[in-house]
């Protein structure tokens, strides 16, 4: 009989002498669920806190007062097996409902204290009314312990796996790989000029990124990418792919390279190295702002030209008023390692920005936007807007072209439902030339956003743009003219969520009027985007 009692002790049972209740409560009489008015003796375990060692004291727990109807039972079981635990915050929960799975888990939890009476000889604590309480809750949680001993030996041999196969305790290793079929499917001329990159394309974006933190609340990003995505040559930066490279060349360098860090509760700051850009820096206020991987396929439509003003190498600070307002500020230099004359830090082409980011409600984003920059040009919208001939309209070689610019932005998100949100923004950008031919002009730019997340399913997002790319309005700069009309941009586009890992995108950018002039085709590019995360 002493044997029989100790095989039950050392099996995975439950230890019914913790309770001071009914045990058929507990033992299949609840339908597997423990009712949400059900008192609870025992400690429970939970998938978000961790429980603190064991107490030497009912006294130890704020919630459990003398006056508890079970508080007798837990100073006997404190004192008799020392086997009762809490909360990292000194509570206990009694009053917490309690899945079969918990009941399972702490009961087997206190029966190695229990084994460990018996292993030193205090045996004699354990009554046989406790034990046949076990028995009987053995026989009533078997499958329950089955279960829960197949989960603890399956997280044991992951965790094993993991730690002989890991790639660094610090480090987490990600990748991306955005392949893209691209070409002009209508339109002839642009500005006189036949468009000839009419030909259908193939081209890779493939990014490996390394996610260090060292205290974890920071983050040092390293991103090594290499990227052969031509944009098609129309004649105008109007309609450009936001993923598209500089040269098509398939050289891996390291692209973006920052650490971020908190500063206090409501501060963050971020230095970056190489290839910064303003979506580092603060947010954009646009869902469809993906980085080219997801969202929008064109640079307009990832974020309001005035952005992309921001590059380089510098840092940035966030400071969070609340929950609802935030202030972002940061410097960036597009010349932060050429030492020679006219570039540097300090002496080069650089963007500052401040923003002021309001959240009203979870739904609804507005960014107020300032930017102040030198001899950094909006990436898309017309030949003028862009300054393409810049350099031949000052009479100067490019290395020596000087222009700044003050931009000012407000962009806007709202969620009308879970799956329509509203979104757009307005640019204003006046620069000034400094050199050579010297005057000013003003640019403007807008859109209007309509997304639809989750659309067909989970994961999927639709989209809709239409605005007006940076256009000249005005210009008083000789050989720089205001553009005569107005071309309009058009773009749709459906993400579709194959699996976790794999994203098709087919879209359309229809262009009216190119380089906002009447006399050019209206140019229709199509484009098919598949990215690969890892």
């Amino acid at each position: 009989m002493q044997k029989f009692w100790k095989y039950l002790l050392v099996s995975p049972a439950v230890c019914g002498v913790m309770l001071f209740v009914n045990t058929a409560t507990f033992a299949g009489e609840t339908s597997g669920k423990s009712e949400i008015n059900q008192p609870q003796v025992l400690a429970n375990p939970d998938t978000k806190d961790q429980n603190i060692g064991q107490v030497t004291s009912v006294s130890q727990f704020s919630d459990v007062q003398p006056t508890d109807w079970a508080f007798q039972a837990l100073q006997s079981l404190v004192e008799r097996y020392g086997c009762i635990a809490g909360y990292p915050n000194s509570t206990y929960r009694g009053n917490r409902a309690l899945t079969r799975y918990e009941f399972a888990a702490g009961l087997n939890a206190c029966l190695d204290r229990v084994n460990e009476l018996i292993a030193t000889a205090t045996g004699d604590l354990v009554s046989k009314q406790d034990l046949a309480t076990l028995q009987k809750l053995q026989e009533d949680f078997s499958a329950e312990l089955a279960t829960l001993r197949g989960r603890v030996d399956a997280v044991e041999a992951r965790t094993a796996e993991l730690e002989a196969n890991q790639f660094s305790t610090t480090t987490k290793l990600q990748g991306q790989v955005v392949a893209v079929v691209s070409d002009v499917l209508s339109g002839n001329t642009v500005n006189g000029a036949e468009i000839t990159d009419e030909n259908t394309t193939l081209g890779v974006r493939a990014r490996l990124e390394l996610v260090t933190s060292f205290t974890g609340k920071d983050t040092l990003f390293t991103r090594i990418q290499a990227n052969n995505i031509l944009s098609p040559n129309i004649g105008t930066p109007e309609g450009n792919l936001f993923f598209a490279g500089e040269d098509g060349t398939t050289e891996a360098a390291i692209d973006a390279l920052f650490y971020r860090f908190p500063l206090g509760e409501k501060t963050e700051v971020v230095a970056i190295a190489n290839a910064g850009a303003a979506d580092d820096l603060t947010s954009t206020v646009n869902l469809f702002d993906g980085d080219g991987a997801f969202g929008a396929l064109s640079t307009f439509g990832t974020r309001n030209p005035i952005y992309n003003q921001i590059n380089g190498a510098g840092l940035g600070v966030t400071y969070e008023f609340s929950e609802k307002l935030a202030l972002s500020l940061g410097y960036l230099s597009g010349t932060a390692n050429n030492p020679t004359l006219n570039n540097g830090l300090f002496n080069g082409s650089y963007g500052a920005l401040a923003q002021l980011t309001v959240k009203p409600s979870d739904r609804i984003s507005i960014g107020l936007t300032y930017i102040n920059s030198y001899n950094q040009p909006l990436l898309t919208g017309s030949n003028a807007a862009t300054f393409q001939d810049i350099a031949a309209i000052q009479g100067l070689p490019e290395d020596q072209v000087g222009f700044s610019s003050n931009s000012y932005g407000v962009q806007a998100s709202i969620g009308i439902t879970d799956n329509i949100v509203l979104g757009g923004w307005a640019g204003y950008t006046n620069s000034q030339s400094l050199r050579g031919t010297r005057g000013d002009v003003d640019i403007w730019n807008y859109a209007v956003t309509l997304g639809f997340p989750d659309l067909g399913k989970k994961g999927n997002l639709a989209g809709i743009i239409a605005g007006m790319e940076p256009k000249v309005t005005s210009s008083d700069i000789a050989g720089l003219d205001s553009d005569p009309d107005t071309s309009y941009h058009l773009e749709a586009f459906y993400q579709y969520q194959l699996s976790d890992n794999i994203t098709i995108t087919p879209g359309v950018i229809w262009l009216t009027s190119p380089d906002h002039n009447d006399t050019n085709d209206d140019v229709v590019i199509g484009a098919l985007r598949t990215t690969f995360s890892f």
